[in-house]
């Protein structure tokens, strides 16, 4: 293999290493704040999948991949598509900045801390494109 592809697939890695992780933290994050609301409305919460409810957040995501797509007839479809990614693509961006360990770091700048305002503040964009 060349070296390209190699430090291709290393980038790869890296990404998803560091993006499912992420996604899982917020998933049970999500958990979390939603079991400590239950308690505050003293009631049960989530705990009907798995033990204590741990399988809650992948039952969560298996649900949202599999229901049924409702389209609006009067909406652009284009934007309607668009929107959810950019906020999401504009999320994850942010994280391209922080650094993983001291080698590993996707974008080195030496204005880091201003490039992650501006990407954060840029994340309203898809509130707006979604109306």
């Amino acid at each position: 293999m060349s070296v390209t592809i190699l430090f291709f697939i290393k980038n790869i890695i890296l990404i998803l290493g560091t993006i499912i992780p992420l996604l899982l933290a917020v998933a049970y994050y999500t958990l979390g704040e939603r079991k400590l609301m239950a308690s505050i409305q003293r009631r049960v919460g989530p705990n009907v999948t798995g033990v204590f409810g741990l399988l809650q957040p992948i039952a969560d995501g298996l649900k949202l991949v599999l229901k049924e797509m409702l389209n609006p007839y009067s909406a652009n479809m284009f934007l309607f598509f668009f929107a959810p990614l950019l906020t999401f693509i504009i999320s994850v961006w942010g994280w391209s900045i922080m650094p993983i360990k001291a080698s590993d770091v996707f974008v080195d700048v030496p204005i880091g801390i201003f490039l992650f305002f501006a990407i954060s503040s840029l994340g309203v964009y898809g509130v707006i494109i979604a109306g």
